[in-house]
């Protein structure tokens, strides 16, 4: 029974070993590059904070500019839209038809666009704040208006007008508003240089601000520069390396100056309507006009931020190629090390 036993054994085919499974190689992955200046030094903050705060006094700035211009314009339209016919009381003379005649004298020019004369009770308003409530226009030798609307862009003959005023009501005088106009025209100007003035020292002392500590920024990193360009990298990929960290610094402050700014005026202006009417908001349009720069002014506003980020990154870049240029000198003059550090 053993021997049949045996030959059944052999008989059974026998299922070939599995081969060995080899462990597997682990796969080789690629550590990922740093970068090389540190993006949360203490410098790099520092710098954003000075970009942040020179940005928005810049565009502070640029909108109270913007607003004194917008406000001047609209003080001199409206002055040059009407002109004014005063007519002095004479015992002599018919009030109420020298105002008629003089009115419909007036239309008859080329660019009279309306007239309207204003009556006695309008006359007593304008004369409260001086004379008090109450008062009888027929006790006081009050002279009587008439307003005039004009074509700014086809403003009649004022001379001619005057002189034909003068022939049939001799009592008439006709104000033309030329000289509040050029008194107007020479404050607004002489304003607007002084703020230009104020913008360009502001944008100076920021230019120079972002210059001096964009290069202090760089001074903490210059072992960084000296190794990089020890091991060979070139100046151009060390210098670009820079640029993208101090770009990246640059358009953060800017942009959170800018957005401040923005939103200064925004909210400056939404108080302003939502407080019409009151003594505080009507002197504050009285001084500042009215608190909205438009898109010119917003727009002002992202042309200093872009400004800003330009200049600070050709700072750093021009910064890290003189220092790498420096480094090549004092390896070939070791005796210039203090004039170059220094």
């Amino acid at each position: 029974m053993s021997e049949s036993r045996t030959k059944r054994t052999h008989e059974v085919p026998q299922e070939p070993p599995e081969p060995q499974q080899q462990p597997r190689r682990t796969e080789m992955r690629v550590r990922p590059m740093g970068p090389i200046v540190p993006s949360t030094n203490v410098s790099g903050h520092a710098l954003m904070c000075v970009i942040a705060i020179m940005s928005f006094l810049a565009c502070l700035t640029l909108g109270g500019v913007s607003m004194v211009r917008a406000t001047a314009q609209s003080w001199q339209s409206q002055i040059s839209r009407e002109i004014t016919i005063q007519i002095k009381p004479d015992d002599n003379l018919d009030m109420e038809k020298a105002l008629a005649d003089a009115r419909d004298l007036a239309l008859t020019f080329s660019g009279a666009t309306g007239g309207n004369i204003v009556d006695r009770a309008a006359t007593a308003r304008l004369l409260e704040p001086w004379l008090g409530e109450g008062l009888d226009l027929d006790e006081l030798p009050v002279p009587r208006l008439v307003i005039i609307t004009i074509d700014e862009n086809n403003p009649p003959d004022f001379a001619a007008m005057r002189k034909a005023l003068t022939e049939i009501i001799p009592q008439a005088f006709l104000d033309d508003h030329r000289t509040w106009v050029d008194r107007l025209v020479a404050m607004a100007n002489t304003t607007a240089m002084i703020g230009t003035g104020v913008l360009v020292l502001v944008f100076s002392t920021m230019v120079l601000t972002v210059i001096f500590a964009t290069r202090g920024a760089l001074s903490g990193n210059r072992h960084i520069v000296e190794v990089l360009h020890f091991v060979g990298a070139e100046a151009g990929f060390v210098a670009s390396e820079f640029q993208k960290h101090f770009l990246r610094i640059s358009l953060k402050g800017a942009g959170a100056g800018g957005l401040l700014a923005a939103l200064f005026f925004a909210l400056a202006g939404y108080w302003q309507s939502r407080t019409l009417a009151t003594p505080e908001t009507d002197q504050a349009t009285a001084l500042f006009g009215t608190f909205t720069i438009g898109y010119g002014g917003y727009l002002g506003i992202l042309a200093i931020m872009i400004v800003i980020a330009v200049l600070t990154t050709l700072t750093a870049r021009l910064t890290v190629t003189r220092t790498i240029y420096e480094i090549d000198l004092i390896r070939s003059d070791p005796g210039r090390t203090d004039t170059y550090q220094s």
